[in-house]
């Protein structure tokens, strides 16, 4: 069984009460031959304004402005149970950068489930190798949800 919590305002931002967090995690566990049919996982997410992302940004990673997500792990491991961690989620950012990449919204917040869910399991993009292997598993498993690329340059009409 898969738990997921969500806190924050949410409301206003249209679409993504469609965005199904427990497949996308499902996904991402799957691609990763993780099995959760037989254990319970755990992950939180939090939607939060540009000042909350831009403080906590600062604290964890000394870049002092808003981002799109940060993932904080939480690697709690018990028999038949694991915490992933949190995913904090700067919903108006993820909307700029819907809207100026050509994408929903729905879409958009549904890759940034997939891309902090790869970050809770240990994946990164530091080095170009890195973001090459993690890359890969997102448009995997973005694909697998119903949507396109996610690193697809917008379609110039």
């Amino acid at each position: 069984m898969i738990e997921i919590d969500i806190a924050g305002e949410a409301a206003r931002f249209e679409g993504i009460e469609a965005v199904d967090v427990e497949a996308a995690l499902a996904a991402v566990l799957d691609t990763q031959g993780i099995d959760h049919a037989e254990d319970d996982f755990s992950l939180a997410v939090c939607l939060v304004e540009r000042d909350e992302s831009a403080a906590l940004n600062a604290a964890w990673r000394d870049k002092p402005y808003a981002t799109n997500v940060l993932s904080f792990p939480a690697d709690v491991v018990l028999p038949g149970f694991r915490a992933l961690g949190d995913l904090v989620i700067c919903m108006p950012v993820v909307a700029d950068e819907a809207a100026s990449q050509g994408k929903t919204l729905a879409a958009h917040f549904t890759h940034m489930i997939v891309h902090g869910s790869f970050h809770l399991l240990g994946h990164d993009h530091i080095d170009d190798d890195e973001a090459e292997i993690m890359e890969a598993a997102e448009r995997r498993v973005m694909a697998e949800l119903g949507h396109r690329d996610p690193y697809a340059l917008p379609d110039k009409a």
